[in-house]
Parts: C-alpha cells; sequence; structure tokens
C-alpha cells in the first residue's frame, strides 16, 4: 500500500477514536466511531485476496449494523428525555439497546460470530489492529454510560467468557484462537463494569499488551496455524522458549501478569456477593487456559516433520522490528509484582 494512503488511514483511525474519547454528545461519538470503521475497511481488503474481501465485507456490515442501533437508541434517547448527552441516560431502554449496539460493537458473545470469522480473514498486523485499538472507542463509551442494568452485563459477561473458552477448544487456526481468546477477555472486563470501572481499564490494558506480544510472535515466525508453530525453535529459539510464559500469562497463571486482572476482578466479584458468577467466570478460564497449553504443546514440546514445506522458512531471515516485541513480552510475563501500584494508580 501506498505509504501516503497509509499514513492517512492511520491517522483517520486515531482521529476517529479520539473524536469519540473527546464526545459528550451522542452524534459526535456516532461519527468518531464511524471514521473508525471507514478508516480500517481499506486496510483490511488491501490484499486483494477473496477471503480477505469476505472478512472485510462481514466486518462492515456488523459495525454498520452497530452504529445503526447506536444512532437509533441516541435518537429515542433525545426523544424520550430532551438531551443529547452522553453521561445523563437514564431512561432504561434507549441504554439497553446502546449496551447491546457497543457489545456488538466489540464482539461480546453472543452478537459475536462475526469476530472469528472476521480475524481469520485479515493479516496479523490488520488484526491485531482489530483486537486491540478497534475496542478503545466502544469501550469508551461504555465505561461513559456505566450501564444501569447489571443483569444485562453480567448475562453477556458470563456468556463471552463461556463462548470465548468453549470456541477456541477445536480450533487449529490461531487467528480464531485469538479471536475466542478476545471474546473471553472482553468478558472479563464486562463482568466487572458496573461495580469497578478503573479494573476494567486495568484488565483492557493488560489484555492490550498480552495480546500485542502473541500477536508480534506469531507474526514473526508467519505463524497462521498450530502446525505451522512446530518449526519456531530453529528460527528463534529463545522466543519460542519465552512465548509459552506469554500464552500462559493470556490464560492468567501466576506468577504473570494475566494473573492481576483475572485476581482482582474474582475478588470483587467476591465482595458483590456475586460468588457463583465469581466461580462460573473463574472455570471458564480453565476452558481459555487448555488452548494456551495446546498452543505452548504445539510450539515448545513437538518436534516439526523434516520435509521440504518445514525447512524452507528456517533459512528466511524475518525483517520485523524486534524491540516492539521484546517491551510488550517483557511487560505480558513480569508486570504482577507491580500490581499494587496499578491498583493505586487506578483507584476511584
Amino acid at each position: 500500500m501506498n505509504p501516503y494512503i497509509l499514513a492517512i488511514l492511520l491517522f483517520g483511525l486515531g482521529l476517529g477514536t479520539t473524536i469519540t474519547f473527546a464526545s459528550s454528545h451522542w452524534l459526535l461519538a456516532w461519527m468518531g466511531l464511524e471514521m473508525n470503521t471507514l478508516a480500517i475497511i481499506p486496510l483490511m481488503a488491501q490484499h486483494h485476496h477473496p477471503r480477505a474481501v469476505e472478512a472485510t465485507t462481514k466486518y462492515f456490515l456488523t459495525q454498520a449494523t452497530a452504529a445503526a442501533m447506536l444512532l437509533f437508541a441516541s435518537v429515542t434517547n433525545a426523544w424520550l428525555s430532551g438531551q443529547w448527552d452522553i453521561q445523563q441516560m437514564t431512561h432504561p431502554l434507549p441504554i439497553t439497546i446502546i449496551t447491546l449496539a457497543l457489545a456488538l460493537k466489540i464482539g461480546l458473545a453472543p452478537v459475536h460470530a462475526w469476530l472469528p470469522e472476521v480475524l481469520q480473514g485479515l493479516d496479523l498486523t490488520v488484526g491485531l489492529i482489530l483486537s486491540t485499538w478497534q475496542k478503545l472507542a466502544p469501550f469508551a463509551l461504555i465505561l461513559q454510560i456505566n450501564p444501569t442494568n447489571s443483569t444485562i452485563l453480567i448475562i453477556l459477561g458470563l456468556t463471552s467468557t463461556l463462548v470465548g473458552g468453549w470456541g477456541g477448544l477445536n480450533q487449529t487456526q490461531l487467528r480464531k484462537i485469538l479471536a475466542y481468546s478476545s471474546i473471553a477477555h472482553l468478558g472479563w472486563m464486562i463482568l466487572v463494569l458496573q461495580f469497578s470501572p478503573s479494573l476494567t481499564l486495568l484488565t483492557l490494558l493488560t489484555y492490550f499488551v498480552m495480546t500485542f506480544s502473541t500477536f508480534l510472535v506469531f507474526k514473526l515466525n508467519k505463524a497462521t496455524t498450530i502446525n505451522t508453530l512446530a518449526t519456531s525453535w530453529t528460527k528463534a529459539p529463545l522466543l519460542t522458549s519465552l512465548t509459552p510464559l506469554i500464552l500462559l500469562s493470556l490464560g492468567g497463571l501466576p506468577p504473570l501478569t494475566g494473573f492481576m486482572p483475572k485476581w482482582l476482578i474474582l475478588q470483587e466479584l467476591a465482595k458483590q456477593d456475586l460468588a457463583l458468577t465469581a466461580t462460573v467466570a473463574a472455570l471458564s478460564a480453565l476452558l481459555s487456559l487448555y488452548f494456551y497449553l495446546r498452543l505452548s504443546y504445539a510450539m515448545t514440546l513437538t518436534m516439526s516433520p523434516n520435509n521440504l514445506s518445514g525447512t524452507t522458512p528456517w533459512r528466511l531471515s524475518s525483517t520485523q522490528l524486534t524491540l516492539p516485541l521484546a517491551i510488550s513480552t517483557t511487560m505480558a510475563i513480569c508486570l504482577l509484582p507491580l500490581t499494587p501500584a496499578a491498583t493505586a494508580l487506578l483507584a476511584p
């Protein structure tokens, strides 16, 4: 892609998210979300591959549906209450519709079906943008409306953690596994949203760091399926030995960074007398952990077949920058001791 066009599209992505961040009026927030969608579509379809075009079309249709729902709900809110302010939502009907529209935008279960399909059709770089940056603007709106309908949030959260766990079990494609991992993590964030918005933000940031690191590892190895991971030890042996730690951090095992948000969320749910919800969430984390372990096993404990297609990639050195990977991997593995500092910073 032409670097000038790429720069304009990335600027559009940033501007759309910033407009949504800065807006207190529903129309402006909707405009920011639309700019975001329109800026990423050419990035998604840049390879002119039928699979990429299909993924782009699916993405466009779901985002357009969610944006239409959002606009409809904000007009309904203006009609019922006479105001467009985001933080002054009082009527339960528009709040519920907007919560569902934003859930569709970020891919929460049960409106998640588009996310694995879309992510599977993209290359890893655009997939990374979709899994991280594109979640920011809708999350800013969810945090601002602070939905009063607590039941719907807990249902969305629990369904997402369970679907994110079950869905990834039988997958062999890495991008689909990462999509289900994303659904499960978003479920954890939504579960605790109404009790501690700052904890949701902390979970979002740690999820970004871990996902960034995972995508960069797969990009360095040019891996798109579990089988391709088996050849990675010859390309980057040190990185291959660190990758299981990143994956287990995504799964939420102590003493890695990913344990911090899960621990704090379970603690918060227990404080709110939601012991059953916390138990279901913790058990669903085991499902996710299974497929992270499966990836770790394929990567470190299996030998790749020594045929021609297996040996060719070994001789091709990667041109990818390794500094972002080094920083994000260190953060994805080592940040657990900073838990008290993180909670103090995000305390309301």
